[in-house]
């Protein structure tokens, strides 16, 4: 059964830091690009990150660009969200979703997706 838990969300205060874990079981992320998504109550899904297996390049949006870094560990089967210096506008459920080989930013094109972890930034 293919799956991707999604994991490390919860409550922190403006500028804390929280990781967020992508774990999959059922197929390796060898030959996958996984993306980060989040999706923040009356709004649409958006991106905000994505690594790909062809060639490892890793994406960030200009909104989180210095703010959060994605990595991968590919004998965990687990890619990596590492959020800093969060804000309240990053309250959102988060969710990691796989495609093969190469990032692509409209979500549609992802085949398998996690059940979204709650991040929610508040003092």
């Amino acid at each position: 059964q293919v799956q991707l838990v999604e994991s490390g969300g919860g409550l922190v205060q403006p500028g804390g830091s929280l990781r967020l874990s992508c774990t999959a079981s059922g197929f390796t992320l060898d030959y996958y690009a996984i993306g980060w998504f989040r999706q923040a109550p009356g709004k649409e899904r958006e991106g905000v990150s994505c690594i790909s297996s062809s060639d490892g390049n890793a994406y960030i949006t200009d909104s989180e660009n210095g703010r959060f870094t994605i990595s991968r560990d590919n004998a965990k089967n687990t890619v990596y969200l590492q959020m800093n210096s969060l804000k309240p506008e990053d309250t959102a459920v988060y969710y990691c979703a796989a495609r093969r080989s190469r990032c692509h930013p409209r979500p549609s094109t992802y085949t398998a997706w996690g059940q979204g972890t709650q991040v929610t930034v508040s003092s």
